[in-house]
């Protein structure tokens, strides 16, 4: 099998990142946070012959999922056409009741109201396979109640969302949000991973563990 690759795209108001991830010499591709534009997503991994095969959320917030209907919607309708099952989006189980509620998801407050719900509610340590692709699912509550981080051992990184960033941390005084909770998850459930693993966050620019654990001031 091919190395396991990483792209991004930075989308809408808030410069958020969507990632997707494939196997080089592969077309069968995993979006992360469709942040907005998610018929541009579609368009853009079909140009380049990706084929969306699953959905993960890192958390609920309206920059991270106001991508996600169009996308699944314009992926499921391709599937369907050539005879193949729907893909499922993936979040953890905590995070339920904030992704169907536009008050607390903060979508309702940016102008753009926004419900949405996964197929797939998971554990903290659950491992999941998508397109031979596998991560662990790492809770990281403190942004919000339900965050959580993807760690795709077999490449050396950890999809992050706004949990870890470059020097700093997500914010917490959105609803279900607890920095004391924040800073707890990272220190106990991110900083014990290897100290090269790339850091792929939710906004700005990648980082590793180790980096992190020297220079971030909020995690000394």
């Amino acid at each position: 099998m091919g190395e396991i690759k990483i792209g991004r795209m930075v989308l809408g108001s808030c410069a958020t990142n969507t990632y997707f991830i494939y196997r080089e010499g592969e077309n069968r591709a995993i979006v992360v946070d469709p942040a907005d534009q998610g018929t541009q997503i579609y368009a853009s991994l079909f140009k380049n012959d990706l084929k969306v095969e699953g959905i993960l959320l890192t958390h609920g917030h309206f920059d991270h999922i106001w991508g996600l209907n169009a996308l699944k919607g314009a992926v499921n309708r391709e599937r369907t056409e050539k005879g193949l099952e729907p893909i499922l989006v993936y979040a953890l189980e905590d995070e339920k009741k904030l992704l169907g509620n536009a008050e607390m998801n903060v979508s309702e407050m940016a102008g753009r109201p926004a419900e949405v719900e996964a197929d797939a509610y998971l554990k903290d340590g659950q491992e999941v396979t998508i397109a031979d692709m596998t991560c662990k699912v790492i809770a990281t509550p403190g942004h919000t109640s339900g965050s959580c981080c993807y760690y795709f051992e077999e490449a050396g990184f950890l999809i992050s969302g706004d949990t870890l960033f470059q020097e700093s941390v997500g914010r917490t005084d959105f609803p279900t949000g607890s920095m004391s909770s924040l800073v707890r998850s990272i220190k106990e459930k991110l900083f014990v991973l290897p100290e090269e693993t790339k850091v792929y966050p939710g906004h700005g620019g990648a980082t590793t563990i180790g980096y992190e654990k020297e220079n971030n001031p909020f995690c000394v």
